[in-house]
């Protein structure tokens, strides 16, 4: 069996380029009929204007630094393996050269989607000048742009690493261990991106609403506040930008994941071929076909539409695709093979895979609307809001209540799906195999991400509609063009909320998909199957349980350190936000607000302290792993990978937790002030108003910095270990 990828009509692997092409087509199309579009008034395009020359200076800026970091990482990387020999089969110029480009195609989807997002706001503003149902496509389609690209960027980028790789090095194992620094490199730059964008618009956030709405008592998006463009500016680099470069590293780093699990199935026996490693990629290209036709289900017929309907029916359309086309996928790839010799001949049931992805198409389901449940116009929220009658500590004791209590469903939801999935693929033969267990779980993640394009589409729409309201508040529109676009951010914000769930979800389906790559790397060397190596990571050893107490801490330090980012950052924006008051120029009218420097201060700040925090999951697992390696005693050096792999568990799932609970804490505090502000408890300007408002100023950096941080810092331990593996083990 040749180890160079070939296109054939057993594996399906043409669909791949098939789709990524159909993709970029349609979000072409999609380009030309946004960007067609009107941008509005004199007034509206100089706000806009603005909005772009921050996200635009903003991301320069901060792309410098993740490259600089980028390429420092990639030469040592390179230079480990030139310098020592054991190493060169795993570190060396290839991993180097495959990290780079992970690095660069995360930054440029993150580019990508606030690229469309800042040119799509304006178009989206104007549009609701005329119609509901303009706006509503304006704004869907430009965030359509988004997802296709990055998903584009994400399935083709990495299939044409793989398939160059296959013909540069020996053996698969090499080809699947080089193109691992493919999904480090898209990790280490997702978590910048995501991190600092996310304190970048939290810092304005914060400072806009504690001085604007708290404070001189204006409204949101009010011209007079210092701090509004900074505010709109953040929505970009943040949910669109960040948003981008993450759900490109989730893609990649999983399928990668799912393509190592595949290749230890295939190293089983004899009897089966490369299928299991195309099979992850077949099923994401199918997906991204499927996202497409979703994505033109989704219309609004008139002005009383229900925006949130027709999103949904889109979504729903994508999610049965999805499903048909899995199943075919594992059926057409998997129904001819068989495990010979060992296990006696036995065929594969194809369709306990099948099984397992529609398992994990459903957990995405389920976390998506339980996410709605806390987060949305229901109870939980409610009791936040009525909570806000007492002040603002009761607000924030009901909102830490509330986020507690929202990470319990969606975990015993993951536990089921990770135990049902597992068992699928074990006893996808008689007798059951350990390592077609963890297949069936690789299965069920790649069945949930196939629908990423349409839902980044989601994702990007909620920024789009928000930009697009507040330019809409600066230009003084009419209150029908307000109203409209009020509309249409009151359902972003649940689409980003929902994403934010999606997102968690998959993560930790991922998180334990890499876990279980990475002892099959440490396995190699120690030769011996997955399932032993697992199970060496015995918590009871107080060498292994030291390494998941690291982790534990590591998770809380992360989430520390991306909070009192924000909170600094906050500071100095509120500090400059009322100086600018002060002489009370500003509220008479009499001199303009300048925004410009608030941007500054917004930018330096998130540039600033975004380094250390995203430093520490690279820093953090390999030199503890080194330390054990070579400072221990010889008798336990060879505990050392085995302890990694305790940090990575520990981290995970205090990881799972800390971000179920930061996200849909965050989600809640804002929803009941959205929900107070509708006219129940006063409405606006009401002291139980003014608590809420407190408690969202809290839930910001929760939900928005370190909440979508957290899921990204879980899949970047492990993809750091599996490239550094060989570190660990003697």
């Amino acid at each position: 069996m040749s180890d160079m990828v070939e296109f054939t009509g057993d594996n399906l692997l043409f669909i791949v380029p098939i789709a990524a092409v159909v993709a970029l087509v349609v979000a072409f199309l999609f380009f030309r009929q946004v960007f067609s579009k009107d941008k509005g008034t004199p007034e509206m395009q100089a706000i806009s204007d603005k909005i772009e020359e921050g996200a635009m200076a903003y991301l320069a800026r901060q792309y410098k630094t993740i490259g600089i970091i980028a390429v420092v990482i990639a030469v040592i990387i390179a230079i480990v393996g030139f310098a020592v020999k054991d190493f060169e089969d795993y570190l060396n110029y290839k991993v180097a050269i495959a990290f780079i480009l992970g690095a660069g195609c995360s930054i440029l989807s993150g580019f990508i989607g606030m690229k469309v997002s800042v040119n799509s706001n304006i178009r989206t503003s104007a549009a609701a000048r005329r119609s509901l149902g303009e706006a509503f496509q304006t704004s869907f389609r430009g965030g359509a742009v988004s997802g296709l690209a990055v998903s584009v960027l994400s399935l083709a980028g990495l299939f044409l690493v793989f398939f160059i790789y296959s013909a540069w090095c020996d053996t698969m194992t090499l080809t699947l261990h080089s193109v691992v620094g493919f999904a480090f490199g898209a990790s280490m730059a997702a978590l910048f991106a995501q991190l600092g964008g996310g304190i970048y618009t939290k810092a304005a956030d914060v400072g806009a609403d504690l001085v604007g709405k708290v404070e001189a008592g204006i409204p949101e998006d009010d011209p007079r506040n210092p701090a509004v463009i900074a505010d709109l500016v953040g929505d970009n680099v943040g949910d669109c930008a960040g948003r981008g470069a993450d759900i490109f590293e989730s893609t990649a780093a999983e399928i990668i994941g799912s393509m190592v699990i595949g290749l230890a199935v295939v190293n089983l026996a004899a009897g089966f071929t490369f299928n299991f490693i195309y099979l992850p990629l077949v099923i994401m290209a199918f997906g991204l076909l499927a996202s497409i036709i979703g994505i033109f289900t989704v219309r609004l017929s008139d002005e009383n539409g229900d925006v949130i309907k027709a999103l949904n029916l889109g979504y729903y359309v994508t999610m049965a695709l999805v499903i048909v086309t899995m199943i075919f996928s594992c059926y057409w790839l998997l129904k001819d093979e068989a495990i010979t010799a060992f296990f006696g001949g036995q065929e594969i049931k194809w369709y306990m895979f099948a099984i397992a992805g529609c398992v994990g198409i459903a957990l995405g389901l389920v976390v998506v609307y339980v996410t709605q449940y806390y987060t949305g116009d229901h109870k939980p929220v409610q009791t936040i809001a009525d909570q806000s009658e007492s002040g603002p500590a009761t607000n924030v004791i009901m909102g830490l209540s509330v986020g507690l209590e929202s990470t319990v469903i969606p975990v015993v939801c993951i536990g089921i799906a990770i135990v049902a999935t597992y068992l699928l693929g074990f006893y996808s033969i008689e007798g059951g195999n350990a390592t077609l267990g963890l297949y069936g779980t690789a299965i069920a993640t790649v069945s949930m991400l196939a629908s990423s394009a349409f839902i980044l589409a989601e994702d990007t729409f909620g920024p789009i509609t928000d930009n697009a309201g507040g330019i809409a508040e600066m230009s003084n529109q009419p209150e029908e063009v307000r109203n409209r676009t009020d509309k249409l951010d009151a359902v972003g914000n649940t689409t980003k909320a929902l994403t934010k769930g999606y997102a968690m979800s998959s993560a930790a389906l991922a998180a334990f998909l890499l876990f279980a790559a990475f002892f099959e790397i440490v396995g190699e060397h120690y030769h011996t199957s997955i399932l032993v190596e697992m199970g060496q990571v015995v918590l009871g050893d107080p060498l292994i349980f030291v390494g998941g107490l690291i982790g534990a801490a590591l998770v809380f330090f992360f989430a520390s350190l991306a909070i009192r980012a924000v909170g600094t950052a906050a500071g100095e924006m509120v500090q400059e936000v009322r100086e600018q008051f002060k002489d009370g120029k500003i509220m008479a009218g009499e001199k303009e607000p300048e925004y410009g420097r608030c941007v500054d201060i917004a930018t330096k700040s998130a540039l600033r302290q975004m380094i250390v925090p995203a430093l520490l999951p690279i820093l953090v697992p390999v030199v503890f792993g080194l330390l054990y390696r070579y400072a221990l005693p010889e008798d336990f050096q060879y505990v050392a990978p085995y302890a990694v792999g305790g940090l990575i568990m520990v981290a995970t799932i205090v990881g799972i937790l800390m971000a179920n609970f930061l996200n849909n804490g965050g989600g809640a505090w804002d929803n009941a002030k959205k929900y107070i502000e509708e006219g129940h408890h006063g409405g606006k300007k009401s002291p139980a108003h003014a608590a809420a408002v407190v408690g969202d100023t809290v839930g910001d950096p929760f939900k928005d910095t370190a909440g979508p941080s957290i899921h990204v810092l879980v899949k970047l331990l492990s993809t750091i270990c599996l490239v550094t593996a060989i570190l660990f083990v003697i």
